[in-house]
């Protein structure tokens, strides 16, 4: 099974603020929706609760919550990414889409990153991506896009494998 952490992040490694994402970004959504549709996606309860329509379709969803009471309809619950994991166990890839928390969990054995980089900062982020260590990642691919009118900000699509 491949790990793979998917997230957009600002200048400083912001993921959100106020349980939101930063801005909207068409093509990062987009993006994220062909990369991750027919596959499991595990988060967060906050990030789950964040979306605007609940579960998201044509993808496995998965939340990590201590709440062992949890019960959301189309929605697997596990207390701990470990657990989730060996409930993924013949899955190919498996899709981290947050939040904070998660991705710090996730990180250390993570195969894969899918970053979209935006070219902004955002000083009232209140949730981050994990430091990364850029040694024992190799980049595998990298497009930029300017601004435009579904983009409110320059932005590169990167993706990482582990070395």
């Amino acid at each position: 099974m491949i790990i793979s952490l998917i997230a957009a992040v600002g200048k400083n490694n912001e993921i959100g603020k106020g349980n939101a994402l930063l801005c909207h970004l068409s093509a990062d959504l987009k993006r994220f929706k062909a990369i991750t549709s027919g596959h499991t996606i595990i988060m967060g309860r906050k990030t789950f609760e964040s979306l605007p329509n609940g579960a998201l379709p044509n993808r496995r969803n998965i939340i990590i919550s201590r709440n062992e009471h949890l019960l959301i309809e189309g929605v697997e619950v596990y207390p701990s990414l470990d657990y989730a994991f060996l409930k993924c166990i013949s899955e190919t890839e498996v899709f981290i889409v947050g939040g904070a928390q998660i991705y710090a969990q996730a990180l250390p054995i993570a195969d894969k990153l899918y970053l979209t980089r935006i070219h902004a900062a955002f000083p009232k982020a209140d949730a981050f991506f994990p430091a990364v260590d850029w040694k024992i990642w190799k980049e595998t691919g990298r497009e930029t896009f300017p601004a435009d009118e579904k983009n409110p900000y320059s932005f590169t699509f990167f993706e990482y494998e582990k070395q």
